[in-house]
């Protein structure tokens, strides 16, 4: 059965209350923050990643932000700054930045629902996926780049292969 079929029987319901539900269903800790905006905490094999998702109705976008504490040294934030560029070059859907005031590495995207359009519970179910699983992936590197001094190319190749196909 369908997500939309187990968790959501209409397809007027607001997208935070899609992922509301879809937090409930995998026993995510949640807080609805606002009626357009949900934080919680997923998580991950290297750590607990904090997600925020907010709908602009002006914009018609749902925007998801993910992050995790990451603190380098000043002299690595060069170092830091190509990692973030060759990561950038290797995703396919959503970017990350370094927030350095706040010490976060943060994974962005946006859905845009144009013309009235609804989200499905699979594709927000999806992109929640897509932001912690591109957090896990790098995140050996962003960690090697921070503290081990390693090159940023060398870094990178510790970064877990996509898997395509099956086994």
């Amino acid at each position: 059965m369908s997500l939309s079929a187990s968790l959501i029987s209409t397809d007027d319901l607001h997208p935070i209350d899609i992922v509301e539900t879809l937090a409930e269903h995998h026993a995510w800790e949640f807080d609805r923050v606002a009626d357009d905006q949900i934080a919680m905490a997923v998580e991950g094999k290297w750590r607990t990643y904090s997600l925020t998702l907010a709908w602009s109705g002006v914009e018609e976008t749902l925007r998801l932000i993910c992050t995790f504490e990451i603190d380098p040294a000043s002299e690595r934030l060069p170092a830091m700054h190509d990692l973030l560029n060759r990561v950038n070059d290797m995703v396919w859907s959503g970017a990350f930045t370094y927030w350095h005031e706040q010490r976060l590495m943060v994974w962005r995207y946006g859905l845009v629902l144009a013309g009235g359009q609804a989200a499905a519970p699979e594709q927000i179910d999806a992109l929640i996926g897509q932001a912690v699983s591109a957090c896990e992936r790098f995140y050996p590197a962003f960690q090697l780049v921070s503290w081990s001094g390693q090159a940023p190319a060398d870094a990178l190749k510790v970064a877990i292969a996509e898997a395509f196909g099956r086994a």
